[in-house]
């Protein structure tokens, strides 16, 4: 049993902590916290690091928000931004192709919780690597750390300090391997065969 916030497509390290997991449980109870994985991922493209951000609307209650009612601000077109992002990095990747339809759900529904598109994009993810994890959603925050408490891992900051395996990347012989970006990433290049890397 494993505690973690869900994210946008969350970066390598979330998912190396996932696929040891048999049970996943999402944390919906804690705040949200700006510059997080929470609503953004990290992707490869022809400059290297590109950042991919869902927008979302500001709450007019002073004071903290939690992540389960923080609501996207769909007024801005940033699922058509995401998407062409993608193929525009991807497109000629050994697996975007395979993925796309699979994926485009995701950039034509229209949301208003960002933690349903963080729990699509988990959805997505479990089921093209293969893996069968159930999960399930906190009802309080959990107060208790435990070792499988994996919620830090949502922060930018806190990343875990360790050695990535280096796998081949889209613009690497330009700017060189970059470690922890958004699982899409690892999974264009390497396809079902991605859980193998972890």
């Amino acid at each position: 049993m494993s505690l973690f916030i869900p994210t946008y497509f969350s970066p390598i390290s979330q998912y190396a902590e996932i696929v040891k997991s048999d049970e996943i449980i999402f944390e919906m109870e804690d705040n949200f916290q700006k510059q997080s994985y929470r609503n953004r991922c990290y992707i490869y493209n022809g400059n290297g690091k590109q950042l991919l951000s869902i927008p979302v609307k500001q709450s007019d209650k002073i004071g903290r928000k939690k992540t389960k009612d923080t609501l996207v601000e769909n007024d801005f077109p940033w699922q058509d931004q995401h998407f062409k992002s993608l193929q525009t990095s991807y497109r000629v990747s050994p697996y975007f192709e395979y993925f796309e339809d699979d994926l485009m759900p995701i950039f034509t529904k229209k949301y208003k919780f960002l933690h349903d598109v963080n729990i699509d994009s988990y959805l997505f993810i479990v089921d093209a690597l293969e893996l069968n994890p159930n999960f399930s959603k906190t009802s309080v925050y959990e107060l208790e750390k435990t070792e499988n408490d994996f919620r830090f891992l949502a922060e930018k900051n806190l990343q875990p300090e360790k050695e990535f395996t280096i796998y081949k990347q889209m613009f690497d012989d330009k700017h060189g391997f970059i470690p922890n970006l958004s699982i899409l990433d690892l999974l264009f290049m390497e396809g079902p065969n991605a859980v193998s890397y972890f």
